[in-house]
């Protein structure tokens, strides 16, 4: 692709005040949905594969305790001191919900996606057929989905491959696939010897050594590992001696294992799916009265929606604070009205104070939600360090120290993190077998940003922890080099595109990369000046330079013809689908899986936003001014390429934002194993800090340019 064309000087003056002009406008919308609370909670997607698995779960336990509570208005458990909703009654009226939810979200092609805007997929199509058959046995024949819906759905599982192509989907991890297995076996359509055996009595050594054992799941996913590991022993072929000897001694220990895990909410992870296919095969094995399985199927009846989903985790409240927080402060003309006590206090409270239950990590971390299921990872925690950060400088002398304790105490958790290879995984050092345990990109970027804003606002002064913070750092950046592809770009691990192959966006992760090095060659270029500065150089100019220049040319030269960036023709089927009338006046959901449509390619808002926020990012931290006051070509950037490519993505933003203002959010967004989702709020907070950084790399007086850093 070809260098956008120069924007004419009027054209961009105009921009500017549009761009200004929305800025404001959805600043004050993100203000007004945070209400009167301290913080923001968002909105995950509905998600059919959330749904079908707690629909499974409920059904398989309603089926187990169906012998002992036949009566539906009794409670399931025996008394009601357990919780008064455990009602059979009510366990059916949620069945019967999720099973109509799930009516309304097949695509055209037969199949289903993880949201109500994603392509379909084999893994979620193989789930919902489970829990239609699981829902009839429970509930009685026609309780499950439609003849007409099944039919379709299989021919979509036949096309694609069937277990062969779930299999393929996966690969050597089995966090996935052998839940989905064992789903299909306890609803009867899978032999159990076809599932593979899970080691579920590793659970029972110390958390410590979980990653010597070549664990065949990733780390989160331990609470899957025991229970359905568990379920295919006892169900399944049983192994030889001495395996089975092991195994059988193991069931009871492990159970403690998952009692210890379970957080105070019966949610693990706050995920559906997760703690859908603990309940599910603890009742499949006749144990659906023990308290994991009570507190589990109280937390998928209390996580249902009005429509009658179930999303794929309860919130990101933690994330999307941090995200807003950052966003808004972004912004010159901000006023930091989002900065109260409260909003501090409760920032504060999400650090996790004390070793967690269920991956072992050590006390310092902040996980994505305030709610109990929550873990301490690598994105959370250095978003939420570096929004205390931004809030520093204006509150009393007392929260500052509170905020320093805290950024001190995150800071050594994530240096305790990082792997041996530079970079940081999600949750546990050393986990690198399966891909969502390695490290990755986006969060090692993420985390270096974090421990450089933390010593930059001065919230570390310690000069050793500053050596270790510059040591980490500079592995980091070395980790990032190696990561770095030949045509330029990174790829993230917590965020996808569904119109690719290979479901990779790396839209988003050379965005999250290149704003991490343009601070990190600005840093590089100020002691080059300084030699007398104290510093700990690692990696010199020219290879911070030369990855500069590749991933901000990789940037520009993956411009849609819109303006925008990532998106996909699924995204322009979305947008031209009628969905409120279709012949018979009925009102239907988009279908992005619709041939009929147009498969033209638009980009996201979401994708758009962050490469507009690093190409600024990237003008404004090598910017060099001559002497004749302007900013010129420095870092080997091509700056008229840039600005003409951040000039018409900020006006892409702007064009949507004035058509719509309340654009539908995409499906960018990965959970554990390839699960999509989408955020009610990554929309507008994306935009507002993508149209911020424009305002600011644009600048009339070129000697704003650089305000801000971190």
């Amino acid at each position: 692709m070809s260098s956008p064309d120069p924007i004419a000087a009027d054209a961009v003056t105009t921009l500017r005040r549009q761009a200004r002009a929305t800025l404001d406008t959805l600043r004050d919308q993100l203000m007004q949905d945070r209400g009167m609370q301290s913080h923001w909670t968002g909105t995950l997607s509905p998600s059919a594969l959330g749904t079908a698995t707690a629909v499974s779960a409920m059904s398989a336990l309603l089926m187990d305790r169906q012998n002992q509570s036949p009566d539906a208005t009794r409670p399931l458990f025996g008394s009601h001191h357990v919780a008064p909703e455990l009602t059979a009654a009510n366990v059916t009226e949620s069945i019967e919900r999720g099973i109509a939810y799930l009516a309304t979200q097949q695509n055209s092609d037969g199949g289903f996606g993880d949201t109500d805007r994603s392509l379909s997929n084999i893994a979620t199509s193989y789930l919902v057929l489970a829990a239609s058959e699981l829902a009839a046995q429970a509930l009685g024949p026609g309780n499950g989905l439609s003849s007409g819906v099944l039919k379709r759905l299989q021919d979509y599982i036949d096309r694609t491959g069937g277990l062969d192509a779930l299999r393929r989907r996966y690969g050597k991890d089995k966090t996935f696939v052998v839940p989905i297995m064992t789903n299909l076996a306890i609803a009867g359509l899978l032999d159990w010897g076809h599932i593979p055996a899970l080691p579920f009595e590793a659970a029972v050594f110390p958390q410590s050594m979980y990653r010597f054992l070549q664990m065949p799941v990733v780390s989160y996913a331990v609470p899957a590992l025991v229970a359905m590991g568990q379920a295919r022993f006892l169900l399944g072929p049983k192994p030889l001696p001495p395996v089975r000897w092991i195994r059988s001694a193991s069931v009871d220990r492990t159970m403690d294992v998952l009692r210890d895990m379970q957080p105070e909410s019966g949610g693990y992870l706050e995920a559906t799916p997760l703690t859908a296919f603990v309940v599910m095969s603890l009742a499949a094995t006749g144990r659906s009265n023990v308290t994991v399985a009570r507190q589990g199927l109280l937390f998928l009846l209390r996580s249902m929606t009005d429509e009658g989903s179930w999303p794929i985790d309860t919130n990101l409240a933690t994330w999307v604070t941090s995200l807003s927080v950052l966003a808004l402060s972004t912004d010159d003309s901000d006023d930091q009205g989002w900065c109260d006590e409260a909003w501090v206090d409760w920032h504060l409270a999400c650090q996790h104070r004390k070793r967690h239950p269920f991956t072992g990590a050590e006390p310092g971390g902040w996980g994505w939600t305030d709610l109990s299921g929550a873990v301490p990872d690598s994105d959370d925690t250095p978003a939420a360090i570096l929004a205390l950060c931004r809030a520093r400088e204006s509150v009393a002398l007392a929260k500052q120290q509170d905020i320093d304790r805290a950024a001190m105490d995150g800071v050594l958790w994530l240096i305790r993190l990082q792997n041996r290879n530079g970079g940081w995984p999600t949750f546990c050092r050393g986990w690198g077998k399966l891909p969502f345990d390695r490290s990755s990109t986006d969060l090692t970027a993420h985390a270096i940003r974090a421990l450089q804003a933390a010593v930059a606002t001065g919230s570390i002064k310690d000069e050793n922890l500053i050596r270790a913070i510059d040591a980490a750092v500079a592995f980091g950046i070395r980790f990032l080099r190696r990561q770095h592809r030949d045509d330029g770009s990174w790829t993230p691990l917590w965020f996808g595109n569904q119109d690719r192959d290979d479901e990779e966006n790396p839209v988003y992760g050379t965005a999250r990369v290149l704003v991490c090095i343009a601070d990190q060659w600005k840093r590089q270029s100020e002691q080059a000046a300084e030699p007398n500065r104290p510093t700990t150089p690692r990696m010199g100019l020219k290879e911070l330079t030369s990855m500069l220049a590749k991933g901000t040319r990789w940037l520009i030269d993956h411009q849609n013809a819109d303006g925008g960036w990532g998106g996909g023709k699924s995204v322009g089927r979305y947008n031209a689908t009628d969905w409120n009338h279709r012949g018979d006046g009925r009102s239907v959901r988009r279908d992005v899986t619709d041939s009929t449509v147009p498969g033209v390619v638009e980009s996201s808002i979401e994708e758009t936003a962050q490469a507009v926020e690093a190409l600024g990012r990237v003008l404004m931290q090598t910017a060099e001014i001559g002497q004749d006051g302007e900013p010129r070509q420095s870092a080997g950037i091509d700056r008229k390429a840039c600005l003409a490519a951040i000039t018409r993505g900020a006006g892409f933003l702007v064009d949507r934002w004035r058509a719509d203002t309340t654009p539908e959010p995409w499906p960018i967004g990965f959970y554990f194993a390839k699960l999509w989702y989408h955020e009610r709020l990554y929309p507008i907070v994306f935009s507002i800090a993508a149209l911020a950084t424009f305002l600011r790399s644009i600048a009339p007086d070129s000697s704003e340019m650089g305000r801000k850093p971190g």
